[in-house]
């Protein structure tokens, strides 16, 4: 199952490590350092500030959708795998 993060971008479900709100990770000073530390990983979907972020083994997405919408977009099936 493939969830729509922002942009034209689609992740599938599987590879999400974790979503964080915009919230939690405002004044988190390990997630800053780690964000700076590994720039090239990190994809800005947002024009505006973003609401969410999604983690995966490869990168970190800055996304304009707000963690909620995310989570109930992951519950339902958009799209299903294809081989």
């Amino acid at each position: 199952m493939y969830i729509h993060i922002g942009e034209d971008l689609n992740i599938r479900v599987k590879d999400i490590i974790a979503v964080l709100d915009k919230e939690s990770v405002q004044n988190s000073e390990m997630l800053d350092e780690f964000l700076n530390q590994h720039k090239e990983k990190v994809m800005n979907l947002s024009k505006n500030p973003f609401k969410s972020v999604i983690i995966t083994d490869q990168y970190v997405y800055l996304s304009p959708i707000a963690s909620g919408t995310l989570k109930k977009r992951s519950t339902q099936i958009n799209l299903q795998e294809s081989y």
